[in-house]
C-alpha cells in the first residue's frame, strides 16, 4: 500500500517544473483510462484503506485561510514604521541621558498616533471569514464499489465522484461521463452563463484551465444534468485553494506606505548629516561635550516630524468616518489615500458594470423588430412548465405584470408539456386558451427550433418557410449574437380539435410556425455612464478586466461610453512578454477572457508604468487582483475570498461611492502633504539656523529644554490640520508620493525661516545686547521661531495667496492663534524661570512684526516661484 501511495505522489509531479495549469491540461487530453491511471484509481473507487493513506499524504480537503490576527500581533504591527521606530530610538536615547521630559514628550506623540491607528482598523477589520461555506458539507463519492457520502473534507485524489444539479463542485475534477451538464463558473470566471460540460479529451491547444470542457473547479456549482469525475486536486492544490492560499500572505506595499517610508529615509538623511555637524560644531567651540550631546538630541528630535503618525492617523480615520457614512467600510486606513493618487481604475465587468444577473433585454419578431406576442408567449411558456427553471426563465418571469395581463392561470390551462433536454435543446408546453384551443409554445436553441418550423408569423400573418425568410431570421440572431446577447428562438403551433390529446411527444414538435427570438443579457448599472463621467473629470481612467467574452464585453463597454476600439484576450497576454505588457496595457481599454492570474498581471504592469492602481470586483477570480493593486474595492455581497482580499467594501454597490472616494482621498493626502511641507520645512530651517548659531555664539543658541518645548508647541499648533479643506484645484488629478520634490520644497523654503532668524539673531546681539545675556537671547530667538512657524503654517497650506485667496478653518486659525499667545506667556508664567525664559522689552514686539511681515512676502513669492518651476 505504501508503493502505491508513492507511485501516485510521483506520478503526480513527475516534472518539478509542471506548472499547475499544465498539469491539469495533461490530464484533460488524456484519455479516461490513462487520467485514472496517472491518479492510481479505478471506476470502482478507492479502497478505504487506500482514501486514508491519501488523507495524511494530501490533508484534508479544506482551504487554507488568512489566520486571523490577535489583539496583541495586531497592536504591534502597527509599530512595525520606520517612523516611530526613529522616534521610540531618540526617546531612549533622551531618557538614557537623563532628559525624561523630552522622553515624555516623544512617548506621548508615538502612543497616539499608533493607538488611533490600531482601534480604527480593529473597527474597521470585520472581514468575512467563511471560506469552507462556499463548498456544500459533503460529497457523494464511490468506495470500494459503493455509493456514499462523505464529509468534504474526506475527499482526496483519485476519488471517483458523482454530480448532479445544485451540487457544489467538491474539488478539482476531471470529468468521464456526462449528461446535459451544465456549470455555473461565474464566481471563477466572470461569466454570468452556465457553461456546458463534457467527458471527451480536448485538444492540446487548450491553454487556460477554465475553459477547458472536461475540467471543474471548485467553486463553481452544477446547473443541470450529472456527471461521473475523478477528483484531480483538493484544498490548498485547487485552482480555488491557490487563490485562497495568496491572499493569506503578507499583504504588498501600497504606493502611501511607499511614500511614508521615501519621506522618514530623508527625514532621517537629513538628521544623520545635521546632527553630528551640531554637536561637532557645539562640542569645539563650547568644550562642553555632554552638553553638546544633549542640545544635538535635541536638534535631532527637532528635525523629526513627531507629530507625524497622529497626523496621518487621524487624516485616516477622519477620513474613514467620512466614507462609512456613504456606506463605505474601510477595512485598511492607507487605502484612503491611495483612493486619491489612484489615476486608475480597473474594474471586472459582471456585477460592477453589470447588474449581474440575466434580464431579457429584446423581444423581437424574425424581422428584428419589437414583438409584445413574442414576449407573451414566451412567459406562458416560462410560467407554465414545471421543469427546472434556468436563468433565462427566471428573466422572462421578471416580467410578473404579464400574469395578471395576460391571466395566465385563468384563461390558459395546462394541458401538457415536453421537458427540455440536451439533444433536442428545446421544451414546450401545450395549453388551452378559453375558445378550447390547444396552442404548443415550443422555445429554445435557435436552430433545433428553426429546424421544426415550416412557417413564420410576420405582423400577424403568417408565410410558409421560404429560404429568405430563414436567411432573414439568421440574420436577426447573427446581430444579436454581436451586439454580446444570447438569443433562444419561439415558435409555436395551434391544434384545434384537440381535446381528446392530453398527452403529447416529441413528434408533435413539427411543422411550427416561427414567431421570433428572445434575447437575454447581463445589463450595464444606470448609474455607470454618469460615474465614469465624473471619475474622468478626476483624471482617473478606467479599465474593464473580465472573465467574460470579448464580443459581450465589446457591447457593454459601448453601452456605459467606454472605447471598444482595441480588446485585448487572455491568450494574447500568453504571448506577450514583460516589455510587449507594458506597452499594450497602456493603449488597452478593455481585457476580456482572462484567468485571475492575467488580472494580476496587468495590474503588476500598470504598476511598473508609474500607475497608482485600483482594482473592483466581487468573484473569486478577483481575488489576486484585488491585492496587487494599490486599493482593492469589493461590495458586501461578494464572494468571502473577494472581500478578505479588499481593503475597501461598499455596502452599496455603487460606482458613484468611487468618486466621493477619490474626492476624499485626495482631501486627506493634501493635508498629510500640508504636514509634511510645513513640518519638514520648518524644522529643517531652524536646525539649518542652529548650526549657523552655533559656530559663532559663545552660548548654546537655545537651551535643549527650550528646543523641544518649541517642537512641542508646534506641533500642536498642527493637530487641527485635518479639519482643513484643500483647494479645490488639488482635487483635480490624483496626487502621488514626490519624495524629490519635497526634498526640494525643504530646500528651498527651510533656508527662508533661517534668513529671518539671522536677523532675529543680529537683532537680539546689536540692538538688545544679548552677547552676554544669552537668556534674553534664548528668549528672543524663542518667541521668534514658534511665531515664524505657526504663521507659515498659513502661507505653506495653500498654493493660493493665504488669508485672502484661501483661509483656513476655524479650528486651525484658533490653534494657530492660542499657541502663538501661548509662546508669548511663557516668557512671563510661573514656568519662564524653569523653562530659562525673560520677559522682552516691547520695541522687540514691534520689531518682531516687521521680521513676521517680511518672513511671509518672501516666503509667498519663493512658494510662487517653486509651484510655477516644479509644479504641485
Amino acid at each position: 500500500m505504501e508503493n502505491k501511495k508513492n507511485d501516485h505522489k510521483e506520478s503526480l509531479s513527475k516534472e518539478k517544473n509542471m506548472t499547475f495549469s499544465d498539469e491539469l491540461l495533461k490530464m484533460a487530453t488524456a484519455e479516461n483510462d490513462d487520467v485514472l491511471r496517472q491518479l492510481d484509481t479505478q471506476l470502482k473507487g478507492l479502497q478505504e484503506d487506500e482514501a486514508n493513506l491519501r488523507i495524511k499524504q494530501y490533508g484534508f480537503n479544506e482551504i487554507a485561510r488568512k489566520k486571523k490576527k490577535s489583539v496583541l500581533l495586531h497592536f504591534f504591527n502597527n509599530l512595525k514604521n520606520p517612523l516611530v521606530i526613529l522616534l521610540s530610538v531618540l526617546a531612549v536615547i533622551s531618557y538614557l541621558t537623563g532628559d525624561v521630559r523630552a522622553t515624555l514628550v516623544i512617548f506621548a506623540m508615538v502612543i497616539l498616533g499608533v493607538v488611533l491607528r490600531f482601534f480604527q482598523e480593529m473597527r474597521a477589520d470585520n472581514t468575512a471569514e467563511k471560506l469552507k461555506e462556499m463548498v456544500s458539507s459533503e460529497a457523494t463519492v464511490i468506495r470500494d464499489g459503493e455509493e456514499k457520502e462523505i464529509p468534504l473534507k474526506m475527499l482526496v485524489p483519485g476519488d471517483i465522484i458523482r454530480l448532479s444539479a445544485g451540487d457544489m463542485t467538491p474539488g478539482d475534477i476531471r470529468i468521464l461521463s456526462a449528461k446535459d451538464l451544465f456549470l455555473n463558473q461565474s464566481a471563477l470566471t466572470g461569466e454570468a452563463m452556465p457553461i456546458e460540460k463534457q467527458s471527451k479529451p480536448v485538444s492540446k491547444d487548450q491553454r487556460n484551465p477554465l475553459e477547458v470542457e472536461n475540467l471543474c473547479f471548485l467553486g463553481s456549482n452544477v446547473v443541470s444534468g450529472t456527471a461521473l469525475a475523478v477528483v484531480i486536486h483538493t484544498g490548498d492544490k485547487t485552482y480555488f485553494g491557490s487563490l485562497a492560499a495568496s491572499i493569506t500572505e503578507e499583504q504588498e506595499l501600497t504606493s502611501f506606505d511607499k511614500g511614508i517610508n521615501g519621506f522618514t529615509w530623508l527625514m532621517i538623511r537629513f538628521i544623520g548629516v545635521m546632527v553630528p555637524v551640531v554637536f561637532l560644531i557645539n562640542g569645539i567651540s563650547k568644550q562642553n561635550w555632554l552638553e553638546a550631546f544633549l542640545f544635538a538630541m535635541a536638534v535631532a528630535v527637532g528635525l523629526t516630524p513627531e507629530m507625524m503618525p497622529m497626523i496621518v492617523s487621524v487624516n485616516l480615520s477622519k477620513g474613514a468616518m467620512m466614507m462609512s457614512r456613504k456606506k463605505v467600510i474601510v477595512k485598511r486606513l492607507n487605502s484612503i489615500q491611495n483612493f486619491g493618487a489612484m489615476d486608475l481604475l480597473c474594474t471586472d465587468k459582471t456585477g460592477t458594470i453589470t447588474e449581474g444577473k440575466i434580464i431579457l433585454e429584446k423581444h423581437v419578431n424574425v424581422q428584428g423588430e419589437p414583438s409584445s406576442r413574442v414576449l407573451h408567449y414566451g412567459y406562458l411558456n416560462s410560467y407554465h412548465h414545471t421543469g427546472l427553471k434556468n436563468l433565462m426563465d427566471e428573466a422572462i418571469l421578471d416580467h410578473g405584470e404579464l400574469e395578471e395581463f395576460l391571466q395566465a392561470d385563468e384563461k390558459y390551462n395546462k394541458i401538457d408539456e415536453i421537458p427540455f433536454d440536451f439533444t433536442r435543446k428545446r421544451m414546450s408546453v401545450i395549453v388551452k386558451d378559453e375558445t378550447g384551443l390547444n396552442i404548443l409554445i415550443c422555445k429554445g436553441s435557435v436552430d433545433k427550433i428553426i429546424d421544426c418550423c415550416n412557417r413564420v408569423e410576420i405582423h400577424g400573418n403568417i408565410f410558409p418557410m421560404l429560404p429568405e425568410y430563414e436567411e432573414n431570421a439568421e440574420k436577426v440572431v447573427g446581430e444579436l449574437n454581436a451586439q454580446g446577447f444570447l438569443a433562444i428562438a419561439l415558435a409555436y403551433k395551434e391544434i384545434p380539435n384537440a381535446s381528446d390529446q392530453p398527452v403529447y411527444e416529441i413528434k408533435d414538435e413539427s411543422e411550427l410556425v416561427l414567431l421570433g427570438f428572445l434575447s437575454f443579457l447581463d445589463p450595464p448599472k444606470n448609474s455607470v455612464p454618469d460615474a465614469l463621467k465624473r471619475l474622468k473629470d478626476l483624471n482617473v481612467g478606467v479599465k474593464i478586466l473580465t472573465g467574460d467574452n470579448e464580443v459581450t464585453t465589446a457591447y457593454i463597454c459601448r453601452e456605459v461610453g467606454l472605447a471598444t476600439d482595441k480588446i485585448l484576450i487572455g491568450s494574447q497576454i500568453e504571448k506577450m512578454n514583460e516589455a510587449e505588457l507594458a506597452e499594450a496595457v497602456n493603449e488597452t481599454v478593455i481585457f476580456a477572457k482572462l484567468s485571475p492570474n492575467h488580472k494580476e498581471e496587468i495590474i503588476h504592469a500598470l504598476q511598473k508604468n508609474g500607475h497608482v492602481v485600483g482594482f473592483m470586483g466581487d468573484g473569486i477570480n478577483d481575488a489576486p487582483a484585488l491585492k496587487a493593486a494599490d486599493v482593492g474595492i469589493s461590495v458586501d455581497d461578494a464572494v468571502d475570498i473577494a472581500k478578505e482580499s479588499s481593503d475597501i467594501i461598499l455596502l452599496d454597490n455603487n460606482l458613484l461611492v468611487l468618486e466621493q472616494g477619490v474626492k476624499e482621498g485626495r482631501r486627506v493626502f493634501g493635508n498629510i502633504v500640508k504636514y509634511i511641507r510645513m513640518a519638514a520645512s520648518s524644522n529643517f530651517g531652524n536646525m539649518f539656523s542652529v548650526v549657523g548659531a552655533s559656530a559663532f555664539l559663545p552660548f548654546l543658541p537655545m537651551l535643549p529644554i527650550q528646543v523641544l518645548t518649541n517642537n512641542l508647541l508646534y506641533d500642536f499648533s498642527q493637530t487641527t490640520i485635518p479639519t482643513d479643506q484643500v483647494d479645490p484645484e488639488w482635487m483635480k488629478k490624483p496626487r502621488q508620493w514626490r519624495i524629490g520634490e519635497i526634498q526640494k520644497f525643504i530646500l528651498c523654503i527651510g533656508p527662508i525661516s533661517s534668513i529671518f532668524d539671522y536677523l532675529t539673531f543680529f537683532m537680539m546681539i546689536n540692538v538688545f545686547n544679548c552677547w552676554d545675556n544669552p537668556a534674553l537671547f534664548h528668549t528672543g530667538w524663542f518667541v521668534e521661531s514658534v511665531f515664524t512657524q505657526t504663521l507659515i503654517i498659513h502661507v505653506i497650506r495653500t498654493n493660493k495667496i493665504p488669508f485672502l485667496q484661501s483661509r483656513a478653518s476655524w479650528p486651525l486659525l484658533i490653534s494657530s492663534i492660542l499657541i502663538a499667545l501661548a509662546a508669548a506667556w511663557l516668557t512671563v508664567s510661573p514656568l519662564a524661570q524653569t523653562l530659562g525664559f525673560v520677559s522682552l522689552p516691547p520695541l522687540y514686539w514691534l520689531l518682531l512684526l516687521f521680521i513676521l511681515m517680511g518672513y511671509i512676502v518672501l516666503t509667498q513669492l519663493v512658494k510662487t516661484w517653486f509651484f510655477h518651476k516644479f509644479g504641485e
